[in-house]
């Protein structure tokens, strides 16, 4: 596992303390949890954009429609 240190402005750091007591998570977690949610966010426009490459215009519409209906 690796170690990652962040400058965050004072106001954002309370916030994400506040969210993860809110939660109950540790901030680590939170954190832990959102890049996650991020990279998923990030994987499926990649496999989106690759499928749109290969196929029609309209399935690919299609496909994003239904996941953004879903999300």
């Amino acid at each position: 596992m690796s170690t990652l240190t962040i400058h965050l402005p004072d106001d954002k750091n309370e916030r994400l303390r506040a969210l993860a007591r809110a939660n109950p998570v540790s901030v680590n977690k939170l954190i832990d949890e959102l890049t996650t949610v991020a990279l998923a966010n990030f994987d499926t426009g990649v496999r989106f954009e690759t499928r749109a490459a290969r196929g029609s215009v309209s399935r690919a519409l299609s496909r994003h429609d239904k996941l953004d209906s879903a999300g």
